[in-house]
């Protein structure tokens, strides 16, 4: 009798066992479900009552989705749940970059330089590097400014700048600066412009190329490189972090500040406070097949 009541423990301490595994395995796969299809499912389980759908190929969806079709999880909590998730991520970044950034801000050493383009490389799934192909800048952590907008062509003004009056709301006010970029419109003309001509002049910045050491032996090479090359900023004091090109060059060095940053970079940077400015790290994205799209990241 004995022997029996053991065996039964057993056997129920393993089924137990499989039973966890198999909860776990199913939420994975639920969350996946509703990740892709939550606002479908959602709608479909408002729309049609139980006993309608377990009789078709979309109850066999929302079946294969939960157990019981009252167990399935609201979007607004998965929803939740993913704010959550890229919160703790971007906490996490701070908590990393934290320890190796220096204060007061001053040029990063090689070694910190090395530590933190892994560290972002790891964090966003692509090579930052502080130098890329033998070319670096003066600095890789500095102090960004507000930059003004830049005509994209000939004839671009305030009034044909913005794709939509929620944008002219929130930009209008920074203005047009007086002369052009560094590599002069970014493109020929109003017709000729592309999405991706539109995404470079919102998303650049301006950094100090003519400080780069052997710049004056080599202006035709770095001004080549320079134009329009991919940067990673990233405002390590809330995680933030943006894909940019390099669409000019500046500030001066009298003025205090290392690089500029488009109305857009700065705002979403939330360096728009009282004094305009804050420390920023900006590395070069390796990126030759040209796949990683301007503007804000999501970690």
């Amino acid at each position: 009798m004995l022997r029996m009541s053991k065996r039964k423990q057993s056997i129920s301490s393993h089924y137990s066992h499989l039973k966890r595994k198999w909860v776990a395995h199913h939420r994975k796969l639920q969350k996946k479900l509703w990740k892709k299809h939550g606002s479908s499912l959602a709608w479909l389980a408002e729309k049609f009552p139980k006993h309608q759908l377990a009789a078709g190929s979309l109850g066999t969806l929302l079946m294969l989705s939960a157990p019981v079709q009252a167990l399935l999880p609201k979007p607004e909590l998965l929803l939740a749940n993913q704010v959550e998730e890229r919160v703790d991520k971007t906490t996490q970044l701070k908590e990393k970059l934290v320890p190796v950034l220096p204060s007061p801000v001053r040029p990063l050493t090689p070694d910190e330089e090395t530590r933190i383009g892994q560290i972002l490389s790891d964090t966003f799934g692509f090579r930052t590097t502080a130098e890329l192909d033998g070319r670096k800048l003066n600095r890789s952590y500095g102090i960004i400014g507000a930059e003004q907008h830049l005509a994209r062509y000939p004839g671009d003004s305030m009034a044909t700048h913005f794709s939509s009056p929620e944008e002219s709301v929130l930009y209008y006010s920074s203005g047009m600066a007086p002369g052009l970029g560094a590599w002069r419109y970014f493109a020929p003309s109003r017709e000729a412009m592309t999405p991706t001509d539109v995404a470079r002049e919102k998303y650049y910045i301006a950094v100090q190329t003519f400080l780069v050491p052997d710049y004056n032996q080599k202006v035709a090479e770095y001004r080549n490189f320079f134009r329009f090359r991919k940067m990673l900023v990233v405002n390590a004091g809330n995680g933030k972090a943006i894909v940019s090109v390099i669409g000019d060059a500046g500030p001066a060095g009298w003025t205090g500040k290392h690089l500029g940053g488009s109305p857009e970079v700065m705002k979403y940077l939330e360096r728009v406070d009282g004094a305009g400015k804050g420390p920023v790290l900006y590395f070069f994205i390796d990126d030759p097949e040209d796949k990683i799209p301007l503007g804000p990241i999501a970690l």
